[in-house]
């Protein structure tokens, strides 16, 4: 009997009946995240529905030498919460409770599984909301958001998760449940935590803080001949020192996907259009507002529309909110990629990216939180055509050095997890990675918590570690410890 069969029958006599899923069958719904070019069928999945329940099963796991990954609603884009097949898949979807709400304190406590929407439907009447925002909100939890400090369209204003989360309880790997806060004083083990992708533990109980919602919020559409003068606005806007909550773009094909899913009702003959949302006090929107209209207008803008009420500012965003899904009415497959560049850069790259298009005979339907250079561009090709998955590979990868041939980054919100690991060399180098990975170390000597995501090759504790010569530097130098 293997160590993982030893383990799934002591699974089976700790958990409630139902909790431990072994069938074939079902074991095939968690194969992937939401980036389905990556798959692999998990050894065992196990449904925890209370934060001792996650401690025993990683207990047993360290115990064991099995190695766990965690999953949320499986919404992520980067392979982060990919299974293993010699392992155990520890699933919190069933841990959904809003465990409190403190509104003199503008905090709510949740478990893991609650849905990103779900906590300002809850406090909405009582004038609260919470900021991050993710297109995948309504389906997305608390405990992925935290794995990837996922962001949205209204992070230029309101930043990521981790500038809101403001206490977890988390299970380390090796089964122990720690309490964290932004108020303990030392090192940030909150922020080293947020965006970790499971590798540091998993978050049972997380603190977030509530914002009070805007006194008004007007949302503006303005549609340009291409994506050049679309940037242009972009820059004129941000020139002017208005702050906008949120300012998206989508290209030509990608309004052709949405109105061919949703019927959004973009301006006909748009080659690209600007969402632009304001919020604040009503004085400062409205001359904001007018400031804006000026700028896209003076840009090339041929259309604008203002939204008048909340159905028309849903209306609005219901095009930019279906993009990524909306790509499979116009192609049978797509890549989701995440990359970033300085928003000076984002002509030139937008650019580039056309001409890889002509060069390898693949489509890129361009959807970007243009504020803050963040790209989301969906590589399109057909799986059944022979070598065209390998060609729109080469066309992402390709897309990712753009960006950091630009001073940019590998990722803005969708994390690396197994998709870009190969392209961290590009962007770190081997001290910045071994360094990294002592801070992993610190928390997962045994290397059990989801591991081969993130980091490119094994390195010094983590899984089986690389063949170094003598001790290495950082360990020598005595600024770091190898376990």
């Amino acid at each position: 009997m293997s160590a993982l069969e030893r383990l799934t029958a002591r699974l089976t006599e700790v958990l409630p009946p139902g909790a431990v899923i072994t069938d074939p069958v079902r074991l095939r719904t968690y194969e992937c995240d939401g980036l389905t070019i990556h798959r692999a069928t998990p050894g065992v999945v196990v449904l925890p529905e209370t934060t001792e329940q996650v401690a025993e099963v990683v207990r047993l796991c360290h115990r064991s030498g099995v190695p766990f990954v965690a999953r949320g609603s499986g919404t992520g884009l980067s392979g982060g919460a990919l299974p293993r097949a010699d392992g155990v898949l520890v699933v919190t979807s069933r841990m959904r409770r809003i465990l409190k709400i403190d509104i003199p304190n503008r905090l709510a406590v949740v478990e893991p599984g609650v849905t990103n929407l779900a906590i300002t439907e809850a406090v909405r009447d009582q004038g609260y909301y919470y900021a991050p925002d993710p297109s995948s909100q309504q389906v997305c939890s608390i405990g992925g958001n935290v794995a990837e400090n996922s962001g949205g369209a209204h992070c230029l204003k309101y930043g990521f998760t981790v500038n809101h989360v403001i206490g977890l309880e988390i299970v380390t790997p090796e089964g122990e449940v720690v309490e964290l806060s932004h108020l303990d004083p030392g090192y940030d083990l909150i922020g080293t935590f947020i965006g970790s992708e499971g590798t540091l533990g998993i978050a049972t109980k997380i603190t977030v803080r509530l914002s009070r919602a805007p006194e008004a919020v007007t949302t503006l559409l303005a549609a340009f001949p291409g994506i050049e003068s679309g940037g242009r606005a972009v820059s004129a806007i941000i020139g002017a020192g208005i702050v906008p909550a949120a300012i998206e773009m989508m290209d030509a094909l990608a309004i052709e996907a949405a109105e061919a899913a949703v019927a959004c009702g973009y301006p006909p003959g748009a080659g690209a259009v600007l969402i632009v949302e304001l919020d604040g006090p009503r004085a400062e929107v409205e001359s904001e507002l007018a400031a804006v209209r000026d700028l896209c207008l003076s840009c090339g803008a041929f259309e604008i529309r203002t939204a008048a009420s909340a159905e028309e500012r849903a209306a609005i965003w219901k095009g930019r909110k279906s993009a990524f899904a909306a790509v499979g009415r116009i192609s049978p497959a797509y890549i989701v990629q995440d990359g970033v560049v300085p928003r000076s850069a984002l002509p030139e790259v937008l650019a580039a990216i056309g001409r890889l298009q002509d060069e390898y005979g693949i489509r890129v339907a361009n959807v970007f939180h243009a504020g803050d250079g963040n790209l989301h561009p969906l590589v399109l090709f057909n799986d059944a055509d022979p070598g065209e998955a390998e060609r729109a590979e080469t066309v992402s990868g390709r897309i990712l050095d753009l960006c950091l041939e630009h001073g940019g980054s590998i990722t803005g919100e969708h994390g690396v997890g197994v998709d870009k690991a190969r392209y961290m060399p590009r962007m770190f180098s081997e001290d910045d990675l071994d360094t990294m990975q002592l801070v992993r170390c610190a928390f997962d000597p045994a290397g059990v918590a989801n591991p081969g995501k993130v980091f490119p090759t094994p390195r010094l504790c983590g899984e089986a570690p690389r063949v170094h010569k003598g001790v290495h530097p950082l360990v020598e130098s005595g600024l770091a410890e190898q376990f």
